[in-house]
């Protein structure tokens, strides 16, 4: 009995893990298969026939893929930077500074967390459509450089920060600035990591925005990117539609093993020690 309730857990989790994980594996395995096996329920890792090379190749050669992974790059991060210079003044102001409204503002933007994009699209598009912007980098990134999600994260890992501390770098004439980016910021990197770890992969997943407004294939980010090249296959070739997916999705596991440490720890810590 004991042992059953001691490694009970694991095994639960076990199985959780290889239900999360099949879809990565499945995709891998079908990327290094031939046409003969992609139907096959095997879940050997060998394949009959290794195929990975004609597949692979035919991934970056059908379209312009490192385009689309270049445009990934420059939106994803676009809109991180944007994104933390302003959410991290703003969240710093309502964790550490007393001032009308401020109990009204963060009200303000946990109910901006209930709001979808989906229910703002119509109008940002028409609002970009009018000012001649579709088709950009800008009209991929604007709906998102102001996140309300980062400044309730940040608002709440700043709470914690020593208030002496912050007392102690004003009378040393610290500007507020200064204390947030050089002090506060600096002893919330987990949570800085976590959130660009959301971001990140959040906005490189991305589907539903980039397929409204954008229409050039030079300006595709990763997802819709393969819906050319699903295009271009007409759905016939999965092994190299698979190693197009693969191509895309090993930039956010390698980002996320990176990142994994302080990316649990700020999930997870609230404050600092």
């Amino acid at each position: 009995m004991v042992a059953l309730r001691k490694y009970l857990p694991h095994l639960i989790l076990a199985v959780g893990a290889f239900v999360m994980l099949l879809p990565f594996y499945w995709m891998f395995l079908t990327s290094i298969r031939s046409p003969a096996e992609i139907f096959s329920v095997s879940l050997w890792p060998i394949p009959e026939k290794f195929a990975a090379i004609d597949n692979y190749t035919r991934a970056a050669s059908q379209v312009p893929m490192l385009r689309f992974m270049l445009n990934g790059v420059i939106v994803c991060f676009g809109i991180l930077i944007v994104q933390v210079l302003t959410a991290v003044p703003a969240a710093y102001a309502l964790a550490k500074l007393r001032f009308p409204g401020r109990k009204l503002l963060l009200t303000l933007v946990i109910a901006a967390l209930c709001v979808p994009i989906q229910a703002l699209a119509l109008p940002l598009f028409v609002g970009l459509a009018k000012a001649q912007l579709l088709n950009t980098y800008f009209a991929m990134m604007m709906p998102f450089l102001l996140s309300v999600f980062a400044i309730f994260l940040f608002n709440q890992s700043f709470r914690s920060y020593p208030n002496e501390v912050i007392e102690a770098a004003r009378m040393d004439g610290f500007s507020e600035l200064e204390i947030c980016w050089r002090l506060v910021l600096r002893g919330s990197l987990p949570s800085l990591a976590a959130f660009s770890v959301f971001s990140l992969v959040a906005h490189w997943n991305d589907l539903y925005w980039p397929m409204i407004v954008v229409t050039d294939t030079n300006l595709a980010p990763p997802p819709l990117g393969m819906l050319f090249f699903a295009d271009v296959e007409s759905g016939a070739n999965y092994g190299a539609l698979m190693a197009g997916a693969t191509i895309i999705t090993a930039p956010m596991v390698i980002c996320f093993l990176l990142a994994r440490r302080h990316f649990i720890a700020g999930i997870t810590m609230t404050g600092v020690k």
